[in-house]
């Protein structure tokens, strides 16, 4: 049997692994176009794994039992193979267990944590997959009928499936990952495969106040006979003065969520309507739960304050409607950090928010940071400065120089990352350490 495995990245690896247990007998290529990438030196010496490596390697990929597609690799660069695999399908086809999945373009990875830690609370064994958690096939053979696989899910991952989760949660949807998918309907038909093959009995979460979700689980001719729960409905998980509410019953004060700004709570609203009746309605395992997340690393996550300036790192933000969130929790006069890859995004509507929410001042950076600029500066008045530096020590000393007492600094890029850096995490990282190294 012979086996492609295109893209070799963390999920890659990780496929490898998996199929090389299941078919001990089968030979692997890897298909990669970077042609830095490093295959383990004892698969290839067994002759047991070949590498082709470089641009336009996906057009070589022919003549195979089986190709596995990574999940951040388009479909269509892979168009000449009849049928293609993922990690994803693998896994859903092969779980054991009830899996709840987690999509949105923001707020995925927080509800899906929320949804971990209440379920954790009331006494089930959860595994949380994902890019917040591990890789879905490390942890397959280890899961066990009677746990629960909350699994997030992206755009990416979503993109071939032809399965979806008994429970299926939608946070909102926006523009994103324009600069893989063709464009917004492609990335919103991606997204709403979450629903697409659930079954009757299967049950379907989603924010009614966001149009394009509501119309996409709410229209008669989709979903007959899927469970449809609205979350922030009266009917079902609300927030009434400073409490949660599951129609008319209280479940516990918004205080227990630990994460700043209005978008948190509406998180743990999705996420309360996710498991409200797999754990019986407990209220109490509801609020140990939330309280038990203090955040993902790098979203919104408090650094240290300096001069009575704070400083929050959000670098995992790469979308403009996750720097409107953040702007959004805090009252306080702030200082944004923007800019980065472009993902084809549009920043005029941060541009009207920075008005609303006592944005004092933009810094601009990275490669779309004239982009950032003329957007945002078409629809404020504030300042903006565009800053070339690729230096974000610097940058952070600038922003610093520039904040007053009392203010809040924030890393919110709202693009990706790749222009300065590895990845959202090494950015983060950086503007953690840049901080730390601020005199008082």
């Amino acid at each position: 049997m012979n086996i492609a495995i295109a893209g070799y990245g963390k999920e890659g690896r990780a496929s490898l692994e998996y199929f090389r247990g299941k078919f001990p007998d089968a030979k692997f290529t890897i298909f990669d176009e970077n042609p830095a990438i490093v295959i383990p030196s004892e698969f290839e010496k067994s002759g047991e794994v070949k590498s082709v490596l470089g641009e336009g390697v996906f057009d070589q990929i022919e003549g195979f039992d089986l190709v596995v597609r990574t999940a951040g690799l388009a479909p269509r660069k892979i168009a000449q193979i009849d049928k293609h695999w993922s990690s994803t399908r693998e896994f859903f086809a092969e779980c054991p267990a009830q899996i709840i999945g987690v999509t949105g373009t923001k707020g995925k990875g927080t509800t899906a944590s929320f949804i971990t830690e209440i379920l954790r609370a009331a006494g089930k064994k959860v595994h949380l997959l994902g890019n917040i958690g591990v890789p879905a096939l490390e942890i397959l053979p280890r899961i066990m009928a009677d746990d629960v696989v909350v699994y997030e899910l992206s755009s990416f991952q979503l993109w071939d499936m032809e399965q979806s989760p008994h429970v299926a949660v939608m946070t909102l949807i926006e523009p994103d990952h324009l600069d893989v998918h063709e464009d917004f309907a492609e990335y919103i038909k991606a997204k709403s495969r979450i629903f697409t093959f659930q079954k009757p009995g299967d049950i379907a979460i989603y924010n009614e106040q966001d149009a394009l979700v509501k119309e996409m689980i709410e229209n008669p001719n989709k979903q007959n006979e899927v469970v449809k729960i609205p979350f922030l409905n009266k009917k079902f998980v609300h927030i009434d003065q400073g409490k949660f509410y599951y129609n008319e019953i209280e479940i516990c004060p918004t205080s227990v969520v630990k994460l700043p700004g209005e978008h948190n709570l509406r998180n743990a609203a999705a996420a309360i309507s996710a498991v409200w009746e797999m754990i019986d309605a407990n209220a109490d395992a509801i609020a140990r739960g939330l309280s038990a997340f203090d955040g993902l690393p790098h979203r919104l996550k408090f650094v240290r304050e300096v001069g009575r300036v704070k400083f929050y790192d959000d670098s995992i933000a790469t979308t403009p409607g996750s720097a409107i969130a953040a702007a959004r929790s805090f009252h306080e006069p702030k200082i944004l950090i923007v800019g980065g890859h472009d993902k084809g995004a549009d920043y005029h509507q941060l541009g009207e928010v920075i008005d609303q929410t006592n944005v004092r001042q933009i810094f601009a950076i990275g490669a779309n940071r004239q982009k950032v600029a003329e957007q945002i500066g078409a629809a404020t008045n504030t300042s903006i400065v565009q800053l070339d530096s690729q230096n974000l020590a610097e940058i952070v000393q600038m922003a610093n120089r520039a904040a007053e007492p009392g203010d809040v600094v924030i890393l919110s890029p709202a693009a990706a990352s790749f222009d300065m850096f590895r990845n959202y995490e090494d950015r983060g990282e950086q503007f953690i350490a840049a901080v730390k190294d601020l005199l008082e």
